[in-house]
């Protein structure tokens, strides 16, 4: 499962997911992706779910890249456990996804397969998702600024 190989601060506080994602919001490598929704927190096991999820459906063919990471760890305390003494230990860690937020992306497999793969990859993960392709994205972001969208 993902996670960092060391990190500065052992325990973070929770923080806020307010906003919409103004970075990771492009597809950069793949033809297809998968986009988030809304803001959640996606655990490692679930981004490791959604990942094995994919390349089984397209056999091991393609490339599929990972474009988020779980980098914040959270803590629980133990069950049955009294208020106070602490902070509780590090439990699991995740990646905090903003509505925008490009999850997935997929390339070198048929437009039907990727969009399969990618449509059992969303199963998988605790957040509303949806899949566009490289040249949806490309003419909704500039329809969002105003741009005049040519057809090419």
């Amino acid at each position: 499962m993902l996670m960092p190989k060391r990190v500065k601060h052992r325990k973070q506080f929770r923080g806020t997911m307010k906003g919409k994602a103004l970075r990771g919001n492009q597809i950069t490598n793949g033809e297809y992706g998968i986009v988030a929704l809304e803001p959640c927190w996606v655990k490692s096991n679930q981004i490791e779910a959604a990942r094995v999820a994919m390349t089984r459906y397209v056999k091991r063919g393609g490339q599929i890249w990972i474009k988020i990471f779980p980098d914040k760890p959270v803590t629980a305390k133990p069950a049955e456990t009294r208020m106070g003494s602490g902070k509780g230990a590090l439990e699991y860690w995740v990646a905090v996804v903003k509505p925008g937020r490009v999850l997935f992306e997929i390339a070198g497999v048929p437009e039907e397969t990727a969009k399969e793969a990618l449509r059992l990859a969303t199963h998988k993960l605790p957040v509303k998702c949806k899949i566009i392709s490289k040249e949806d994205l490309a003419k909704e972001v500039a329809l969002r600024e105003g741009g005049a969208v040519s057809e090419a």
